[in-house]
């Protein structure tokens, strides 16, 4: 009875056939659109279901002890869930419940040093071939700049690192530093589309293996250095610096610390390029399905809690873009991608491990469809005069480095 109410409550739109464990067919919704089935197969799951659903639904679906009848699939559910939810709560029972996990987020994203890189291993030292099976050749795991609908994700991927490039306005021969650098690819794009000496800093092993390896392959290992190495140990100073999908990983407590560690590393007239998930609504949790199989000490932040960190370091916020839908695009055509290899991930790891990683493609891109998740792209100096007055600058440049011989620029991916 209490999984049927929360469902009621959830499902005004749409049409959802629940079939529990004894074959018992429950429908909610106004029958509206394509039916998804959603069948139950243990005994005592609607009740694991109805008392915590931000974690069971997706343990349940990586079990196999709920499935999806075809030609639906796990992203058809999650998208109906989510496009009746929005950004509000089943009920006033899981509004308390979000407000005692917001509560306990600073023990959830205690990230200090050395359990920060254990963090970053859960998730992104996996075996290499996992990702190969549905990032772009040049391996970039964050969000891709559709400036075209009709751009390819290798397309949009390449023009959000010249978005980034031309924010930056970045001259030839600067020092570059690239927090959470990834597989190296914004860093070897900016090394030789800019002419810029970078150095790109990762907690994870096996990015720095690869990244470290690219740089060679591409002759530029002169001009690129890669370092296993937390933010908070790095000395110097920089013109640049650039962050892209790291700040996820900070935690919410250590939001003052990062802040002042990028004023403290850039140069009087230097600039900082900032590009992280965020949430449009106030300060939340991270749902504990995400933190416990995917991305453990992560969260997502609201654009209040940046700019109340930033605001004590000294720094100046001198541009914001948000991103609406871009990442769920992009998220969209990795989830393609892995769908059309799943079988070789399978062999990879194992069925448990395709359907978490689907779940968690299709949970993703859903929340940035549905549940107010966009990109933020924070500009950072010390001097207000740091930069021209308009913004006509970045599309100038923008457009320059979109000239850069086409050849070259795909070299990543050769």
């Amino acid at each position: 009875m209490l999984f049927g109410i929360l469902i009621k409550q959830v499902v005004a739109r749409g049409s959802l056939r629940v079939v529990d464990w004894n074959g018992k067919t429950s429908v909610f919704g106004d029958g509206t659109g394509r039916q998804v089935t959603l069948r139950l197969h243990e005994r005592g799951q609607q009740l694991k279901l109805a008392l915590n659903p931000y974690l069971r639904l997706g343990e349940a679906y990586m079990d196999g002890s709920l499935t999806v009848d075809e030609p639906a699939t796990i992203y058809d559910l999650l998208d109906l869930l989510l496009g009746n939810l929005g950004t509000n709560y089943p009920s006033p029972a899981f509004k308390v419940f979000a407000a005692l996990r917001r509560t306990k987020r600073r023990i959830d994203q205690h990230n200090p040093i050395g359990k920060a890189q254990a963090n970053v291993a859960h998730h992104y030292d996996l075996d290499g071939g996992i990702y190969d099976l549905f990032l772009d050749a040049d391996k970039q795991y964050s969000c891709a700049y559709f400036a075209h609908p009709a751009m390819s994700l290798e397309e949009a991927q390449l023009a959000k690192k010249r978005h980034i490039a031309a924010k930056l306005m970045i001259e030839p021969g600067m020092r570059v530093l690239d927090i959470g650098c990834g597989w190296g690819g914004l860093a070897l794009t900016l090394a030789e589309e800019t002419g810029a000496e970078v150095t790109g800093i990762t907690l994870s092993r096996e990015q720095h293996k690869i990244a470290s390896q690219r740089a060679i392959e591409r002759g530029l290992a002169d001009r690129v250095k890669f370092h296993l190495q937390d933010y908070r140990t790095l000395e110097g100073e920089f013109d640049r610096i650039v962050s892209v999908g790291m700040f996820e990983h900070v935690g919410v407590g250590y939001y003052g610390e990062y802040f002042k560690a990028v004023q403290r590393l850039l140069k009087e007239d230097g600039v900082a390029l900032i590009h992280t998930i965020g949430r449009l609504d106030p300060p939340g949790a991270t749902n504990p399905w995400i933190a416990k199989y995917i991305f453990p000490g992560g969260y997502i932040p609201a654009l209040s809690e940046m700019a109340a960190a930033v605001e004590k370091t000294g720094l100046f916020m001198t541009d914001l873009e948000v991103l609406r839908l871009h990442y769920a695009e992009t998220l969209r055509e990795w989830r393609r991608r892995f769908m059309a290899k799943r079988d070789i991930a399978a062999k990879i790891y194992d069925e448990r491990f395709c359907r978490m990683w689907e779940f968690y493609l299709a949970g993703s891109e859903t929340s940035f469809r549905h549940e107010g998740m966009v990109n933020f792209q924070l500009q950072l100096t010390r001097k207000i005069d740091a930069l021209p007055m308009t913004r006509d600058y970045m599309g100038e440049r923008e457009s320059r480095l979109s000239e850069f011989p086409a050849q070259r620029r795909m070299r990543a991916g050769e």
